[in-house]
């Protein structure tokens, strides 16, 4: 609505122009917009302030000016007065011109960021009127690229909540977190908005339309403030009953305002809001359906010990890394997985890629393994966590963080068994000593003392140097794992992912059939897979199908 509001401006300055082109003009505007996301928000975050701050000036400058030339009684519309006899003069139609005052209300988008809808002559300074529409423009290709960056953020944030389908997630900035493109989501809303300028052509159909989603966020974030000031802030019952009596029923009056033009444009928020519902529904029921199946079918120690144990299973050199939803347990397609390939790399480590609702988390809070036993079997559980502004495989592989926070994981397991054991030799070795001294007192006194004390030493020093083999023996085993785990680095790296086939379980019902068969599987096929999203290279991954009936 910016661009075509704002390209309408050159429309008064030549008749030549027409709406036709007017409406190409803009088009090609938003393309090289959405066609310049790719290189990031850098160089349309830098001028933001300066052409806002240029904008606001030359606005409010002509104002200025009109004011003081023309008519400074224009003050007394402050007089509420006015608004009372405006209403009883005018009725219905007063309560529905209250939509116009919506978008005067709306910050930037108040005069739509342009000069379309002010003739040469009211701006009064007409040598300003072309470096006017130049920066009415620019205004409004900022206003769209504010609009294109908060799609982007709403996107991560709802995919790292798992309340969307997966797409690819590029940080377009190495020094400002939070600067994203999503690929997909860039090139839809891209067809989207060329899509409503071009069946529409003007600013009114699209401004009824901007007008009901203006109207929903303010009303629907009112709501949830209240449910905040209920549950969060425990705020006294009558101020909640105040703020919904003078809040609510001043936005309420606003929304009823702005349905009444529905049919003329407004149906285009709604509809929308209703289709990314809908895709947002789908995805978050049948992944959790998925979770808590895998959950319900995940694979006991007991079986895992029975795999090791089987002569028909082999080891082979390498590190094998197995993606799954589980946290805690060993997913079910592991299992299928070994009774088809009945072989286990040398290192294989569970890892579950978790994304938390907070900003960013530390590296060193990043990775959290358990060892699966048995030991030898070199089998871990490493849970990945994420923040929803954090990059990933960006500065450094995954695998190569993975495998050194394992490393890590390792010499502290093996630190921490140390002191503990230490702590009982030592303590141990306190009680022998002193029972020793104690019931040997007697011995002192028929002068074997000396003796005595000598085999007592040499007990000490004895006791001390097994405990010096034993710590070299320990630490030979340190370093045994630690080999094992970079020698299987060496040797190579192969992810593991599950490719499962999702279908309803027999006789379900037609309204689960429909979820899961038509709509679940119709976004898994047109959208990204998990290789895709977490950069998994190709030459060093093996898919693994199964099928999960819920």
């Amino acid at each position: 609505m910016t661009v075509l509001s704002a390209v309408g401006g050159i429309k008064q300055a030549t008749s030549a122009m027409t709406d036709d082109m007017i409406v190409w003009i803009s088009v090609c505007i938003l393309v090289c917009l959405f066609m310049a996301q790719r290189f990031g928000t850098d160089k349309v975050g830098y001028s933001f302030a300066p052409i806002i701050c240029v904008w606001f000036t030359l606005i409010g400058g002509i104002g200025v000016y009109n004011f003081f030339k023309y008519d400074p009684t224009v003050l007394k519309a402050l007089n509420p007065q006015y608004i009372v006899d405006y209403f009883k003069r005018n009725k219905g139609d007063a309560w529905i011109s209250l939509g116009g005052i919506v978008l005067a209300i709306t910050g930037t988008e108040a005069l739509f960021a342009d000069v379309g809808h002010f003739t040469v002559r009211s701006i009064q300074i007409k040598p300003l009127y072309w470096p006017m529409f130049g920066v009415a423009v620019m205004a409004s290709i900022i206003a769209s690229q504010a609009m294109i960056s908060g799609t982007f953020s709403i996107i991560q944030q709802s995919l790292s909540l798992g309340c969307f389908p997966r797409v690819k997630i590029v940080h377009t900035s190495t020094k400002y977190e939070g600067q994203v493109y999503i690929p997909e989501v860039n090139y839809l809303l891209m067809l989207a908005c060329v899509g409503v300028t071009l069946v529409f052509r003007s600013t009114t159909k699209i401004g009824n339309a901007y007008g009901i989603a203006v109207v929903f966020v303010m009303t629907l974030t009112s709501a949830f403030l209240v449910l905040i000031m209920i549950m969060i802030w425990k705020t006294h019952i009558l101020l909640i009953i105040s703020y919904v009596l003078v809040i609510g029923s001043v936005e309420l009056m606003y929304l009823s305002s702005v349905l009444y033009k529905f049919d003329q444009g407004g149906y285009l928020p709604l509809g929308f809001a209703l289709l990314l519902m809908l895709i947002m529904f789908v995805w978050n029921d049948v992944h959790r359906r998925k979770y808590y199946y895998e959950l319900d079918h995940k694979i006991s120690p007991e079986k895992l010990r029975q795999l090791a144990v089987d002569k028909n299973f082999c080891r082979m050199p390498g590190l094998a890394m197995f993606y799954s939803e589980l946290v805690q347990g060993i997913p079910p397609i592991f299992n299928h997985y070994a009774e088809n390939v009945p072989a286990l790399h040398s290192v294989l480590v569970f890892v579950s890629i978790k994304s938390l609702p907070i900003s960013k988390v530390p590296m060193e809070e990043r990775f959290l393994f358990r060892r699966v036993e048995p030991r030898e079997l070199n089998v871990f559980r490493c849970v990945a966590r994420y923040g929803y502004t954090d990059v990933r495989n960006e500065n450094e592989p995954f695998e190569g963080l993975l495998v050194e926070k394992l490393k890590d994981f390792i010499r502290d397991d093996f630190w921490q068994s140390q002191t503990t054991m230490h702590k009982t030799n030592g303590e141990k070795l306190k009680k022998e000593v002193s029972a020793e001294l104690l019931g040997d007192d007697h011995e002192l006194d028929n002068g074997n003392g000396h003796q005595e004390n000598e085999s007592e030493n040499e007990d000490v020093k004895q006791v001390l140097d097994d405990d010096e083999d034993q710590k070299k023996q320990q630490d030979d085993v340190l370093g045994t794992e630690i080999d094992a785990i970079d020698k299987a680095w060496r040797r190579g790296v192969v992810h593991l992912i599950g490719e499962n086939e999702v279908t309803s379980a027999k006789g379900a019902g037609l309204a689960k059939r429909i979820l899961i068969d038509y709509a679940y599987n119709f976004l898994t096929r047109n959208l990204r897979q998990s290789e895709k999203v977490f950069d998994i290279p190709h030459k060093r991954m093996l898919k693994v199908g199964m099928t999960y009936e819920l």
